[in-house]
């Protein structure tokens, strides 16, 4: 055996992943590659979708206990975006009643063009719990463009500088939001696009069906400039059809997430690692973006998603417990993040460069191997037995 056969280490993604074997992210490991940049030349700047630029990767999941308004206020900050799916107008039993019925009303109010600073000292000096934001509207009066209360302000402050944040060409904060295939979400998209929502996400767990096919048509015809995501799928021939109807971004994943029971109920699924090179590797063909829904329970797992392919991950259960989240918190222990430069790679087209390339390498992990690979006590060491 020669010395370039004895430094072939691992196996190439492609090998890897065409053993039969349906991989979960903790079943496989990256081998370290070699470090030519320092830290803070990572960018982890990516696609949502065609024409929907992120400086963070990732997504707040549709569900009701993690992403409403400020889920996805604080996700787009950061420059990652929400995708929200209540809709309070549904609820309404008199869908004809104007909003303002349902409004509390304020003596005052501060023009439109006020800072958040001037905004926040004004709240804190007076003791209001809210303040609505107005502009003239061609001399018919004062219009209210925003409502910002003391927990905004308090939330706000309290965001990390992590990365420019996600907004639009009208200076809007990026929002996301889910509908479903029936005939109904189409009277609920018309309301979304007239809100100004920037990318819509098709709400399913087997996302190759003849009724999303025809729903992503009617809405690429509909609303061409709208960008759509499609989904959820795991195949590359689910992908395949998917980008042939119009789609510009896939979401990847069936029973991978922490609530989804597709796989135990329907016996129907994918190892989410597996999952997400394999749409990753078909959709990369047609510049599709992937977005990899579920699975996710530690900051690896987000590197191990994003460098399979995937140029966004979408969370639920990893945000759930957070401040920003409407459901309850459930504390379970630290989490500790760092960024893809053990892999080698600055950036994510050049994870994944590296990986179609064959220049990163994996390998299985067995039971003990991930025990190994966890959290150690430091105190304490439990044997596990298998």
């Amino acid at each position: 055996m020669d010395g370039a056969s004895l430094l072939d280490d691992g196996f190439p993604a492609a090998r890897l992943f065409d053993q039969g074997f349906s991989y979960t992210y903790d079943d496989v490991i990256f081998l370290p590659h070699y470090i030519d940049f320092p830290t803070d030349a990572v960018s982890l700047s990516t696609k949502l979708s065609r024409r929907v630029a992120l400086a963070t990767p990732c997504v707040a999941s549709p569900m009701d206990t993690v992403t409403e308004s400020s889920m996805a206020a604080a996700m787009a900050s950061l420059g990652a975006i929400g995708t929200v799916a209540k809709s309070d107008w549904e609820k309404l039993a008199e869908k004809e009643i104007r909003v303002s019925e349902y409004m509390t009303k304020s003596p005052v109010s501060l023009p439109a063009g006020y800072s958040f600073e001037d905004v926040a000292g004004y709240l804190a000096k007076n003791k209001l719990q809210f303040v609505p934001l107005v502009r003239d509207n061609d001399g018919e009066g004062e219009e209210i463009v925003n409502l910002v209360t003391a927990d905004d302000v308090e939330r706000i402050q309290g965001f990390p500088k992590l990365a420019l944040p996600s907004v639009g060409s009208d200076g809007e904060f990026l929002v996301g939001a889910a509908i479903g295939t029936r005939e109904t979400d189409k009277e609920r998209l018309e309301h979304l696009v007239k809100a100004g929502v920037n990318v819509v996400v098709l709400d399913s767990s087997q996302g190759n069906s003849i009724y999303q096919i025809e729903m992503i048509k009617y809405i690429k015809n509909t609303y061409p400039e709208l960008d759509l995501i499609g989904g959820n799928v795991v195949t590359a021939y689910q992908a395949q059809n998917l980008i042939q109807a119009g789609v510009d971004g896939l979401r990847v994943g069936m029973g991978s997430g922490s609530i989804c029971t597709t796989q135990e109920v329907c016996a129907v699924g994918r190892g989410q690692a597996t999952a997400v090179y394999k749409v990753a590797s078909i959709a990369a063909q047609s510049g599709v973006p992937v977005v990899a829904d579920g699975g996710i329970s530690n900051s690896g797992h987000i590197v191990k998603a994003l460098t399979l392919g995937a140029s966004t991950v979408m969370m639920g259960s990893f945000l759930a417990g957070s401040h920003e989240a409407p459901g309850t918190y459930e504390f379970q222990g630290g989490r500790e993040s760092k960024s893809i430069e053990d892999l080698g790679a600055s950036s994510l087209q050049s994870a994944h460069d590296l990986l179609r390339s064959d220049v990163l390498r994996l390998e299985v992990r067995t039971g003990a191997a991930q025990v190994e690979g966890g959290v150690h006590g430091l105190v304490s060491y439990e044997k596990k037995s298998f």
